[in-house]
């Protein structure tokens, strides 16, 4: 088993009580390697944030429930491509034995100091009313609680509904424990604030970490140890549930704006106009941030987060009618580019049977492999829906995906031969300076049609014979001969 060869300094931390601890004597213990992290998830939040304690000095102890990642990573590899400034400390930490990744998460909460939650939170996204599941944040509450003892403390850093540490994982801990939170063992919520692809960095350089603990001890605690990994410091909040709610607040703030930005890009797509010019305008005072309107809204997080909020105003006999209108706005965007797709097909005389459609990208969003709840697959089910059958798919990033099968390219050029449409799903780099007289000559048609709902193209306004233009936002631009 894992556990039994970790080097011998891994067993000295249990001695440790943090909660008798200084501000001072807990920041010199994790400068020193004195304390063990384990952390309690591996993917895009728990594996850089146990770099970011191995680089504060911590011994770290990785858990996860997949035996395939436990391999990766006790090999020095790091398994997330899309965060490559990780890969040299994984391979650094582990060579130097400061370390390890296991499947035992009772084992590594008996020889740490501090949990770390890092696992996922969602909702049933199948289901029509978004039950919520918290399941592996209940299982690994349950397994830490079977391995804490007095002194040590818990953080839980997944994005939770408000009152969940409070009124879940504070009595789940106590009752699997026997022990009593804030009097024998500390815990903390310190949300999460990171973005895919330069996770690392955010959590040490980008924004200031917030951290609130269910009392006095516990906040203390997880405060000073933070500020030897935070760079621009902490920021104490009152309580649990207003740090987490402060969270959620985030992803829902931008939900709503990419939903106006969507509302507004389809009336200006009416009137004939330029959304992107609007918005470029708009932005240039202080009070107005508009977003980009495109595709829909994917990924793990901001998708999620309005229905963790909407689940606890309902149980509150409250409503959020703005959270919720936002959110149906952007779950219908996909829709939306799928009936651009139909027009522009009537406008290159292609029938829906014949057509075949490209889309430029499969995850959710540009320069990362993440295809989580990505807006593109409820854009090739409103195509089918519509009778387009053939449709492939092209991204430079996901190598691989079982429910797209040989239907998901990542050679460019042989994904648009003999396409109608090709539609940009995804703000790949890759796409920005696509030359659209180039795409058409790949396809080896003589009239095409592009639906740029992502507006990350430059087209030139000047006629280009057998290419038909849209964007989300954006006006038709149609260059056939005798039209312009």
């Amino acid at each position: 088993m894992l556990i039994l060869t970790l080097p011998e300094i891994f067993f000295t931390g249990s001695r440790l009580n943090l909660l008798e601890m200084t501000d001072g004597e807990l920041k010199s213990a994790l400068r020193e390697g004195k304390i063990v992290v384990a952390v309690y998830g591996l993917g895009h939040v728990g594996l850089p944030l146990a770099c970011a304690w191995l680089r504060a000095g911590a011994r770290v102890i990785g858990v996860t429930k997949t035996e395939r990642t436990v391999s990766i990573i006790n090999n020095g590899i790091n398994p997330l491509e899309d965060e490559p400034s990780i890969t040299p400390i994984v391979r650094e930490y582990v060579s130097k034995g400061l370390f390890r990744a296991t499947t035992d998460g009772v084992e590594a909460m008996k020889l740490a100091n501090l949990a770390v939650v890092a696992v996922p939170t969602k909702v049933k996204w199948d289901q029509t009313s978004k039950p919520l599941d918290l399941s592996a944040l209940v299982e690994v509450t349950r397994t830490i609680g079977s391995g804490i003892s007095k002194g040590k403390v818990v953080v839980v850093e997944s994005t939770v509904p408000p009152g969940t540490t409070l009124n879940l994982v504070k009595p789940l801990l106590e009752e699997t424990s026997g022990l009593k939170v804030e009097e024998d063992i500390g815990l903390a919520y310190s949300p999460e604030r990171i973005m895919t692809g330069h996770a690392l960095q955010d959590i040490e350089e980008s924004y200031p970490k917030i951290v609130a603990g269910v009392g006095p001890k516990s906040t203390g605690v997880i405060k000073a140890l933070y500020e030897v990994i935070a760079k621009k410091g902490v920021i104490v909040l009152s309580s649990p549930t207003t740090a987490e709610f402060e969270k959620v607040a985030e992803g829902v703030y931008r939900d709503v704006n990419i939903a106006l930005a969507n509302e507004l890009a389809k009336l200006s797509h009416k009137l004939g106009i330029d959304f992107e010019e609007i918005r470029k305008a708009t932005n240039s005072q202080p009070y107005c941030h508009l977003h980009k309107p495109g595709t829909g809204v994917g990924g793990g997080c901001i998708p999620i987060y309005p229905y963790f909020l909407m689940h606890v105003a309902l149980s509150l006999s409250t409503e959020l009618p703005l959270t919720r209108v936002a959110r149906l706005i952007n779950e219908s965007m996909p829709e939306y580019v799928a009936y651009l797709t139909l027009s522009a097909l009537k406008k290159v005389s292609v029938d829906v049977k014949e057509a075949k459609v490209t889309i430029l990208g499969l995850a959710f969003r540009g320069g990362i492999a993440d295809t989580k709840l990505s807006p593109t697959y409820d854009l090739i089910n409103h195509l089918r829906s519509y009778g387009i059958d053939n449709i492939v798919i092209h991204d430079p990033y996901v190598k691989a995906d079982p429910r797209l099968g040989k239907l998901l390219y990542n050679d460019l050029e042989d994904s648009l031969k003999g396409s109608h449409v090709i539609i940009v799903a995804t703000d790949h780099p890759e796409y920005f300076d696509l030359n659209v007289n180039w795409i058409k000559e790949k396809t080896g048609r003589d009239v095409i049609a592009i639906v740029d709902a992502r507006c990350v193209m430059k087209i030139d306004r000047s006629p280009q014979e057998g290419i038909v233009y849209v964007g989300v936002g954006r006006p038709w631009l149609i260059f056939k001969k005798g039209e312009e």
